[in-house]
């Protein structure tokens, strides 16, 4: 795993709060930060795809162990 500045845990959380976290913790990091992202809602997935395109933000990669997906998104 690749390194990163913060990390989210958004476990037991279902769609959009996932991501709304993810919004609002990366809203206050520098851009070039790496985000590492913990969900256990299999919708994650599509949802990070679709939230890093629309926002300029990038998806370094993602995962899943153990019925958990996580996630490195680099701040825009």
């Amino acid at each position: 795993m690749a390194n990163f500045d913060q990390e989210l845990d958004a476990s037991g959380l279902n769609c959009p709060l996932p991501i709304l976290r993810a919004k609002k913790t990366l809203a206050a990091m520098e851009a070039g930060q790496v985000l590492h992202i913990i969900a256990t809602d299999p919708g994650a997935v599509k949802d990070f795809q679709a939230f890093a395109k629309q926002t300029g933000n990038e998806l370094l990669e993602h995962r899943e162990e153990g019925g958990k997906f996580f996630f490195l998104m680099k701040k825009g």
